[in-house]
């Protein structure tokens, strides 16, 4: 089977400290999980950012001095922008805004749906501008998907030229309001996908390791971080990012998948097929 790429998504929108301490908020912390999580194996980094208060913003200086920090420290690990962070909170264009910075790779939440008690909200004509921002920029979209119809979504996406190969989507399942964290949806899921398709797959609290493991299996890529899982164990709270990507490897070891390296996961799902090979090894952005 191909490599595995793991991803880590380090803090999230919503993971406080009242939650766990070992959330990452400034982008010193964030930064420093990042490249442990590197070093523990993970290819791919999903970044969030806080303000001075600790809440979600979507403020592209503060993206961009996680990315040099990262890159301060000789990691070069992919970078992935979230442009999720904020919805219904700050407006569309201040969402978009950060892929001007031409970050490698940013997160493409490809429809809207009901999140917790609130309702995640990704129009049309968002995802329309979205898509042709990064398209301008070189930024390979993560197509995430909270349900089947986005993958339809994504189809109209493409027919319309605006998604382009190789496509890499990540199915966040196990959400309240989402698709559910079974092994039928997964599979109902990877069926679903158009020809050209990378995938990987990430899950919410307890279904986090159960659809890592599905995702061993099957030969697909899988998320983990403390953004949707704050424990290692039962009332056992994780330490850090990097311990979850530490078992995670160690579980692909055991069935023989090995670990992809930012650059062949930079092959894999179309990084350097867009920006080209010289530029996309430890870029800047």
């Amino acid at each position: 089977m191909e490599k595995l790429i793991i991803s880590a998504a380090t803090t999230g929108s919503k993971t406080s400290r009242a939650q766990t301490p070992y959330v990452p908020i400034t982008e010193e912390e964030i930064a420093a999980q990042a490249v442990d999580c590197w070093r523990a194996g993970a290819a791919i980094v999903h970044i969030h950012v806080r303000d001075e208060n600790g809440l979600v913003s979507c403020d592209a200086w503060r993206y961009q001095k996680v990315t040099d920090l990262v890159r301060a420290a000789g990691s070069d690990v992919i970078m992935n922008w979230s442009t999720g962070g904020g919805a219904g909170i700050v407006t569309d264009e201040q969402r978009t805004a950060p892929v001007r910075n031409a970050p490698e790779v940013a997160s493409f939440d490809c429809g809207s749906t009901n999140f917790g008690d609130g309702v995640f909200i990704n129009s049309p004509s968002f995802l329309t501008n979205l898509a042709r921002e990064m398209n301008e920029h070189l930024v390979t979209p993560e197509i995430e998907i909270f349900d089947s119809g986005m993958v339809e979504n994504a189809r109209q996406l493409i027919d319309d030229g605006l998604l382009q190969p190789p496509y890499w989507f990540q199915f966040v399942l196990g959400l309240r309001g989402g698709a559910p964290a079974t092994a039928r949806e997964l599979s109902h899921l990877v069926d679903s996908l158009p020809p050209g398709s990378n995938w990987s797959v990430c899950a919410i609290g307890k279904h986090q390791l159960p659809m890592n493991v599905m995702a061993l299996a099957m030969g697909g890529h899988a998320r983990t971080g403390l953004e949707d899982n704050i424990y290692y164990g039962y009332r056992q709270l994780a330490i850090s990012n990097a311990q979850l990507v530490e078992r995670l490897a160690r579980l692909a070891s055991e069935v023989g998948r090995p670990l992809a390296t930012p650059d062949e996961a930079r092959e894999i799902i179309g990084v350097h097929a867009r920006r080209g090979a010289a530029g996309a090894t430890c870029p800047t952005h």
